[in-house]
């Protein structure tokens, strides 16, 4: 559903013709003074800008994989239902007309209430539902929020529904039309906010998604959008949304402070942009920062063209914090000036949940916790993810098994079907279980957390070598001899979980007494040294496969199959056809890890 230039114009002069109008009936707390007259005190004006971001589908303080009150080892909450507890204890000590609420995005994948509405009684239904998302942030009064990757999860008539469903605009300045190369989204809202001094502040929000969707999900996007980088759109934006009045310019951007990215040079754009945006485009008062699923109260860069200092913050995901920005206004030349802007994050541990939140969607959590709740076989043996990290575990070993008998089935008696067909899996949840006894939905969609695809990649024994050097990067250099502490064993240089790849079908040992890039020993296929010019088949899921993790070799080699399912389910439908999962017919130790020949565990 591309904009023409007509419909993009309509909706821009809409975005900017008063989006959230304020009144002038409410004064924060040390607003201005009235004093016209030489010698007094200049007129002020406070507000407060309210920022969530990667939401993912996070409504209830519940999760659905474990079917309980959600926790974590520092007490966290999450969802939407707290933070309007928040956005309300904020309104009414700032008067609602002093305060925005903003997005970073990432709003709707993440968990099965939101996988239920884009799959199993999708929004795009002749007659469907409201995505629960949008009647949470349309209830709670959301002003505008940008576009996440994750947005494109479902494909692009999802997202277009769930855009329809907002009451606040979706906001991608770098998300462009691949034809005319025109903002397929409105790229800013314009927010007028009323004060006591007779001159309203026009404060502009624009959004920057991330250039990875080109990557991440490829199939979705191909051929009918692009993603330039965030610092070329910001420099373009900026100045455009100061010539129209804007008092105040704020960023919302689906984007990391860091500089960094995880798919190399497979894209001219960094991922992780937000800080360089800050540093070389002039005239940003604040960025919202999301993506990187890190907390950051407060954090100043300085702009290299005017010195002057930005305020970026990022609040931890799925609703755990809200971020506020408050500014401090000085009139001065005829025109409102930032005079001081400051950051900090609410912990949503410290309300409870809005019951207007909890009873609107009340029947659309029942039916989702029906929904994971549903039996679809047993298993004999109970299994965990606890201890997966650094040990070859049975619950990883199903996953690849799964994928792997995928891929053969799907290849037989064809071109490749002679060839081994190896698999690879992360561990992407440490609480992830499957018990003995009865196994539910929700027992095997906690294995895959990510609505990720199957497919199948053509690589060498050598460059198997390469992945698997590259894999074990994920270990700290532990020296031979010492004791082993799990808790500092992974993770390392800040590499995720789900960054860290077991391949089965292969044997090998990680030498973790070695550095990074020379650790793998002993590989071998079929009990004999792997052969490096020997060609096999890998099950791989889309996001590794497009060069998420940038894993050496797997993002440029031949496509032999690809699926449009989520490998989510083709665990459950696995699970549902074989009715006993025996961890005796699949689960093998193909790899373990050791210091200079000897096993750590």
């Amino acid at each position: 559903m591309p904009l023409n230039r007509r419909t993009f114009l309509e909706r821009s002069a809409a975005a900017g013709a008063g989006v959230a109008v304020a009144g002038a009936t409410a004064l924060p707390a040390g607003a201005a003074e009235q004093g016209h007259s030489h010698g007094r005190p200049p007129k002020r004006y406070s507000f407060t800008v309210m920022g969530t971001t990667d939401l993912h589908g996070n409504v209830f303080n519940w999760d659905y994989f474990t079917d309980k009150e959600f926790d974590d080892k520092t007490h966290n909450d999450v969802g939407l239902a707290k933070i309007s507890t928040l956005v309300e204890k904020i309104r009414k000590e700032k008067g609602r007309r002093n305060t925005l609420l903003i997005d970073a995005g990432d709003t709707i994948q993440g968990t099965q209430l939101s996988y239920y509405y884009a799959k199993v009684d999708p929004i795009t239904a002749k007659r469907g539902p409201v995505h629960p998302m949008a009647q949470a942030m349309n209830a709670i009064g959301y002003d505008a929020a940008a576009l996440g990757n994750h947005e494109f999860n479902y494909g692009i008539p999802v997202l277009r529904k769930f855009e329809e469903q907002c009451d606040f605009p979706l906001l991608g300045a770098n998300a462009l039309d691949a034809k005319t190369l025109r903002p397929a989204f409105r790229p800013y809202s314009m927010h007028r906010l009323r004060t006591p001094c007779g001159r309203d502040v026009k404060v502009a929000v624009l959004g920057l998604t991330n250039p990875g969707i080109a990557i991440w999900d490829k199939a979705n996007v191909q051929g009918k959008m692009t993603f330039p980088g965030l610092e070329e759109q910001a420099a373009k934006w900026v100045p455009k949304l100061r010539s129209m009045g804007a008092d105040v310019v704020i960023v919302s951007a689906h984007s990391g402070s860091s500089g960094t990215s995880s798919y190399g040079d497979q894209l001219p754009y960094i991922e992780n942009a937000a800080g360089l945006v800050a540093e070389q485009v002039p005239g940003i008062d604040a960025i919202l920062v999301g993506h990187a699923h890190t907390e950051i109260a407060e954090y100043f860069v300085a702009n290299k063209e005017t010195g002057k200092k930005v305020v970026l913050s990022e609040p931890l995901k799925w609703g755990q914090r809200l971020t506020l920005f408050d500014f401090d206004l000085v009139w001065e030349k005829g025109r409102w000036t930032v005079e001081k802007v400051g950051a900090q994050v609410l912990n949503s541990n410290t309300a409870d949940e809005d019951p207007k939140i909890t009873g609107l969607l009340g029947d659309e959590h029942k039916k989702v916790v029906a929904y994971v709740n549903q039996v679809i076989g047993t298993c004999t043996t109970a299994m965990t993810t606890a201890d997966a990290p650094w040990k070859d575990e049975p619950i990883i070993d199903l996953i690849n098994h799964v994928q792997a008998e995928t891929v053969k089935a799907a290849l037989a008696g064809g071109q490749y079907a002679a060839l081994p067909v190896l698999s690879q899996a992360s561990c992407f949840s440490r609480t992830a279980a499957i018990p003995a006894g009865q196994v539910t939905i929700r027992d095997a969609a906690g294995l895959y957390v990510f609505e990720n695809t199957l497919e199948a990649r053509l690589l060498t024994g050598g460059q198997l070598k390469d992945y698997l050097e590259f894999s074990a990067r994920y270990y700290v250099q532990t020296p031979a001899g010492g004791p082993v502490d799990t808790a500092k064993l992974t993770n390392a240089d800040n590499t995720p979980d789900y960054n860290y790849d077991a391949v089965s079908g292969l044997t090998y040992e990680i030498d973790i007494a070695k550095p990074a890039g020379s650790r793998i020993v002993n590989l071998s296929f079929d009990g004999k040294p792997i052969d490096v010019a020997a060609q096999f088949v890998l099950a791989v899921n889309n996001y590794r496969a497009s060069g998420g993790g940038n894993f050496p070799h797997v993002a440029k080699s031949q496509q032999l199959w690809a699926n449009s399912e989520e490998i989510r389910n083709t665990i459950i439908n696995w699970v549902k056809a074989k009715g006993t999962v025996d961890p005796a017919q699949f689960a093998t130790v193909g790899w373990k890890l050791t210091r200079d020949g000897a096993p750590v565990f």
